[in-house]
């Protein structure tokens, strides 16, 4: 299943002004799917530069995680719980969503304990309201900045050893890598007081 979107997303950019509609897709099909969302998120980053792909890739996400909660919630409740009632990670879920709302699903979000395409179907079984439920989608994006971010640099790169893009001197992957690292060092600190949040509640 990941071959054939590695191979939608590389048809994508060949479809000029319609790219950035056909990945919203892509990932939005991808998130019911269960495909990872950061391969899509370096995907965008290598397609269509950071802020742009950052910018799709939160459009694609929340679409998605909202059609994943809407699937969970009113069309395969019984079917999914059965599947996911032996996770204890549900139960984790549960007691961490009791009275918290747009906190709870924020801090979620931003925890990398539960994989974002898991975390939208267990979310569905709760009694979490669908406006919570898409206002704590602000949780993504730290995660979004990182893999976006990466995937922008490993765009240039590839672009620079093919001789497809102006040659950039030292100071420019030098400057890539610093903000690599910087993005991953405020999401490594993002998702740990995240966790330790999250702690507190189940307590």
């Amino acid at each position: 299943m990941i071959h054939l979107f590695s191979a939608a997303i590389l048809r994508i950019a060949g479809l000029g002004a319609w790219a950035p509609a056909g990945f919203v897709v892509i990932y939005v099909v991808a998130t019911i799917f269960f495909i990872p969302g950061a391969v899509l998120s370096v995907a965008a980053g290598a397609l269509f530069g950071f802020w742009r792909g950052v910018a799709l890739v939160m459009v694609g996400a929340i679409l998605g995680s909202a059609a994943a909660f809407g699937l969970a919630r009113r069309f395969a409740h019984k079917h999914i719980a059965h599947w996911l009632e032996k996770d204890p990670r549900v139960a984790a879920v549960t007691r961490a969503m009791s009275g918290q709302g747009v906190r709870g699903v924020t801090l979620l979000r931003m925890s990398p304990v539960i994989p974002y395409n898991i975390l939208n179907y267990i979310l569905g079984l709760t009694r979490l309201s669908f406006r919570d439920y898409l206002l704590g989608s602000v949780g993504m994006i730290p995660g979004t900045l990182l893999y976006t971010y990466s995937g922008k640099v490993v765009g240039d790169v590839a672009l620079a050893t093919t001789g497809a893009s102006a040659p950039k001197g030292p100071g420019y992957y030098a400057l890539l890598a610093v903000g690599l690292v910087a993005t991953i060092a405020m999401t490594v600190m993002i998702t740990r007081s995240a966790r330790a949040s999250l702690s507190d509640i189940e307590r």
